[in-house]
């Protein structure tokens, strides 16, 4: 017969208060408190190494997560729950910083990754073109008829922006690619669904957009047991290991980025040596040239919404940030810019 007693300390690891011999087959079942993360609940053992192996891996069936990273000191993620990459698999589990001891939850759609995630009474506003995709109006109109109203300015369609960014993308094939700002995941489905990708992420700022691209990834149950995860996380901290990322893409996102250059430093932060970045965006024309939609919103609005650039300003931005191999194509005020990490 045996007796055993445990408790946790304040970061969850077990400490042995008494354990006395007992027999090989003796069985021993501790209950203890269920963490919000996900983290084990029991301890079970058959034997007394059985019991110091437990005693010694204070987390049960978890893994260090080998992609994503806490936004806060960028160290390893600590993953409980079930296996596999995929949006079921991703919003099921619980992740807590090796480091600074910081669990990220899932939200039942999509696992938040912010510096803010977890607060309760701290809330941060960002710029006004940022804050626009939080609004629940603009997230559910944006694949119902926002972004189709982009061809007015050039855009060729998200088909044809799918194939051009495929072709940019094809030495990434097999690897990791971020859909950094993918809005309602309109193109991180076709990137998922495409099969070309070990991993795809589809990672917005914004809490509606994310719910409107689990609304369309769970009606597609091909995207739905795809490789694909959604993550919440602000494009100017990325929380990927440095060099752990083959490709990125941001459609139609550098002009509503509140810092551009903090973003595509930390882009290429992500990008491993020869990693892809391809980005849309509109070049600086006369307002009325811009999707009658945006039109909309008055010549003002734009003006103090959103951010547009020239074809030299975009480059001299990218190379700065010390890309290469820089290329882009321009049709109306539409361009798709691509470079290479060094």
């Amino acid at each position: 017969m045996a007796t055993c007693s445990v408790s946790l300390n304040q970061h969850g690891v077990l400490i042995p208060i008494q354990l006395k011999e007992f027999t090989l087959n003796s069985r021993i079942s501790v209950p203890t408190r269920v963490s919000s993360n996900g983290f084990p609940s029991r301890i079970t053992a058959t034997s007394a190494v059985a019991v110091e192996q437990e005693l010694r891996t204070p987390v049960q069936d978890a893994t260090e997560d080998k992609l994503f990273a806490c936004p806060i000191c960028y160290e390893p993620l600590i993953r409980k729950g079930p296996s596999g990459f995929n949006v079921p698999a991703i919003y099921r589990s619980g992740f807590k910083c090796r480091k600074c001891n910081k669990s990220y939850s899932s939200k039942n759609l999509y696992l938040d990754l912010t510096v803010t995630s977890g607060t309760k009474e701290y809330n941060e506003s960002k710029p006004t073109r940022t804050e626009l995709f939080r609004s629940p109006v603009v997230s559910f109109l944006y694949e119902r008829g926002w972004r189709q109203a982009f061809n007015q300015s050039g855009f060729p369609g998200a088909d044809e922006e799918f194939n051009m960014a495929q072709e940019y993308f094809k030495v990434a094939e097999g690897g990791v690619l971020v859909d950094v700002s993918c809005g309602s995941g309109l193109f991180s489905r076709k990137f998922a669904k495409s099969g070309v990708y070990s991993r795809v992420i589809a990672l917005d700022f914004s809490e509606n957009m994310l719910r409107q691209c689990y609304d369309f990834v769970k009606a597609d149950e091909s995207v739905l047991s795809s490789n694909l995860a959604l993550v919440r996380a602000d494009v100017s901290r990325l929380p990927f290991f440095s060099g752990s990322v083959d490709a990125v893409h941001a459609g139609a996102a550098l002009h509503c980025w509140p810092s551009p250059s903090n973003a595509i430093a930390e882009i290429n932060r992500i990008l491993r040596s020869g990693g892809v970045f391809v980005g849309t965006t509109f070049l600086r024309v006369n307002p009325s040239t811009a999707p009658a939609i945006l039109r909309a919103l008055g010549q003002s609005a734009l003006r103090t919404t959103y951010t547009f650039f020239t074809q030299e300003e975009i480059e001299d931005l990218v190379t700065t940030c010390g890309f290469v191999n820089y290329t882009s194509k321009v049709q109306g005020s539409f361009i798709m810019f691509s470079a290479q990490k060094r």
